[in-house]
């Protein structure tokens, strides 16, 4: 189970992880651009792939291409419908040499998609290709990160087929480089502020639920939740399991669960899944939202 959970500690890593959220927000942006459009954004993100990440198949013309970022062998490899392949070696990479790399790829297989060459609400601002600061990629933390999001994916999916409800699937947003599951009540929740891509993500009742590698502001890995629009007395409903808390600020409550509390449980699994399952109850409970009619359990029971 530690095998299935390894360390990944945000200091021992962070700039190889800022360079592969980059490397991941050209991608991402590339699907964006033409992917047709879902609701709340779900047309722009990545999945996590037997290998690393993938976009999944997007529509080019008559074919259709793939890109899968492979963290386990350290390469990018794009393949399409019509038979044709290409990819290159992530090491000793910069940003710059990554989207240059990427690009001349894309032209060579006929594919065309423009994008905005810069980053996308992170902590840099340097355009793609001329970005040399965010250099090289370790190929050891890069594939410990595929290991965890690959068991952390499929605790998700569990989660996510409890639930009967209007779900998104378990995917990568590139922006804030987190693997997210939401469940939606079905009622609407009209946000006023924010940008437009909140005003499309958050339009109805959601709990949202995820997992990030951390950042300057949350310097290590951790499993969250929160609601929107966040019900009063939210933070006081328990969580499990122990180690898990509430991290109250101007900006809501957030459930968090650190990432090396669930790797030193007996049962890095179920710790996950309790936490999961309490964080929703905590927000369902309070937000008053139907959990009988949108359980599996209840669902199963009720139609044999």
């Amino acid at each position: 189970m530690q095998n299935a959970f390894p360390p990944i500690p945000y200091e021992d890593w962070k700039e190889s992880k800022n360079t592969l959220h980059l490397f991941c927000q050209i991608i991402g942006k590339t699907r964006m651009a033409l992917m047709p459009k879902q609701n709340h954004w779900w047309h722009v993100t990545l999945y996590v792939s037997s290998r690393g990440l993938t976009t999944r198949p997007i529509p080019v013309g008559d074919r259709v291409f793939e890109i899968e970022l492979n963290l386990r062998d350290h390469r990018l490899h794009i393949s399409v419908s019509d038979g044709a392949e290409t990819g290159f070696s992530l090491s000793g990479l910069s940003v710059a040499a990554f989207f240059r790399l990427f690009n001349a790829e894309l032209k060579r297989l006929g594919i065309v998609a423009p994008i905005q060459a810069r980053p996308y609400d992170t902590m840099s601002t340097i355009p793609f290709d001329s970005d040399n600061v965010h250099a090289g990629c370790d190929h050891e933390y890069a594939a410990r990160y595929w290991q965890a999001l690959l068991n952390i994916n499929s605790v998700f999916e569990e989660f996510r087929g409890r639930f009967i409800g209007k779900s998104t699937p378990v995917q990568l947003f590139w922006h804030s480089f987190d693997l997210a599951l939401t469940r939606f009540s079905g009622r609407e929740a009209r946000r006023e502020s924010g940008t437009n891509a909140d005003r499309e993500a958050y339009s109805h009742e959601v709990i949202s639920f995820g997992f990030w590698p951390g950042d300057e502001n949350v310097p290590f890995p951790a499993f969250y939740s929160y609601v929107y629009p966040e019900p009063e007395g939210l933070a006081q409903e328990p969580l499990k399991p122990d180690a898990a808390m509430w991290n109250v600020s101007e900006g809501g409550s957030m459930a968090i669960l650190a990432y090396d509390e669930v790797r030193s449980a007996a049962n890095p699994r179920q710790a996950i899944l309790d936490f999961l399952d309490s964080a929703y109850h905590a927000g369902a409970g309070r937000a008053n939202w139907d959990t009988a009619k949108y359980d599996l359990a209840n669902f199963e029971a009720n139609t044999q």
